[in-house]
């Protein structure tokens, strides 16, 4: 089959690798429909995260079930399905207290990779979730983003205690930002505030339902949203970057007894005792529970609801997936959407 492995930083390459195989009784087998490229996936691209050996990529799916182990009960061949990015046994007590990332018996969702034509996911009956029935072909976009940015950004609202009548300040306009957005209005923020400097990126942020874009980063973001908030700050925050200097934008813009939900994969960020004692901000996050809320974020989008699909501004074939990288590298695009 083809499949996309990174073999250096900038080095993407579509090769015919082995089709995978069940391994453990409680794998799947699945045809990708659609999968993507991360804004995740950029780290070892740029070379912040090391690459030493070539590794295969991708970790956002959703497909046909092609075969199942033994021990799967919960889905079947022929069921079309969405998974998250670490599979989980959703049965464990960690899952049930609905932090399925950080299940006692986590491991990658795809680890063959899910930027290929077939992918093997692992503990499947917790992993997998069945759509209704086969989607109609406009609402693969929504579904994918399900897999793991739409879960993303819906994690990062939640844990920000994003609730009805609050003001929401979200730092980064890549996809999960955007969908942190619609997180946001459909949790019932009567207000929401977004960082971006992107024409394309900033009209997709006010149809998800922002009320403020600004273009303001660091100190100057914060000094705007306390303008708008009577100097007080944003009840809430969303921080989907991931580096030292977003993170302390979203706490600085943040008031005291506030929620900063930070959901951006963390590279060299630091946070000391002077940093936080005296802001009273309450932190939570880390890598999103997808699966915790895959049942409901599905039947919004399968009810036609929510559209996070918006969020992807370029479709390619699988065996471009070098310009896929190169796009959003560049910022030629927010996130590109691979058909296998």
């Amino acid at each position: 089959m083809r499949a996309v492995v990174m073999h250096a930083p900038g080095d993407v390459r579509v090769e015919d690798v082995d089709r995978p195989t069940i391994v453990e009784p409680t794998d799947a087998i699945i045809r990708l429909t659609a999968t993507c490229v991360c804004g995740s996936d950029l780290w070892p691209y740029r070379g912040s995260d090391e690459v030493t050996t070539p590794q295969p990529m991708g970790h956002e799916y959703c497909g046909v079930v092609e075969e199942v182990g033994a021990d799967v009960r919960n889905v079947a061949v022929g069921d079309f399905v969405v998974g998250s990015f670490f599979a989980s046994d959703n049965t464990c007590e960690i899952c049930l207290a609905g932090y399925q990332t950080g299940c006692v018996h986590r491991q990658p969702g795809a680890p063959s990779g899910a930027q290929a034509e077939y992918a093997r996911i692992a503990l499947a009956d917790g992993t997998l979730v069945a759509t209704p029935g086969q989607p109609d072909a406009d609402l693969v976009p929504s579904l994918l983003a399900a897999s793991d940015v739409l879960g993303t950004g819906w994690f990062g609202a939640v844990a920000a205690e994003v609730g009805p009548g609050k003001t929401v300040a979200v730092v980064g306009d890549g996809a999960v930002g955007l969908c942190a957005v619609l997180a946001a209005r459909q949790l019932g923020a009567e207000r929401i505030i977004i960082s971006s400097r992107h024409a394309d990126r900033q009209a997709l942020a006010r149809e998800f339902g922002a009320t403020d874009v600004l273009a303001e980063r660091g100190e100057e973001f914060v000094a705007a949203v306390k303008e708008l908030t009577g100097g007080l700050g944003a009840h809430s925050a969303v921080e989907a970057v991931g580096t030292h200097e977003s993170m302390h934008q979203a706490i600085g813009a943040t008031r005291a007894g506030g929620h900063v939900g930070f959901v951006g994969v963390l590279h060299d960020v630091a946070i000391t005792g002077d940093d936080i004692f005296m802001t009273h901000v309450h932190l939570h996050g880390g890598p999103a529970p997808v699966r915790r809320f895959l049942p409901d974020l599905i039947q919004l989008i399968w009810d036609r609801k929510i559209d996070p699909g918006k969020v992807f501004d370029l479709e390619l074939p699988l065996d471009d997936a070098a310009e896929a990288y190169r796009a959003m590298d560049e910022r030629r695009a927010t996130k590109v959407l691979l058909r296998p």
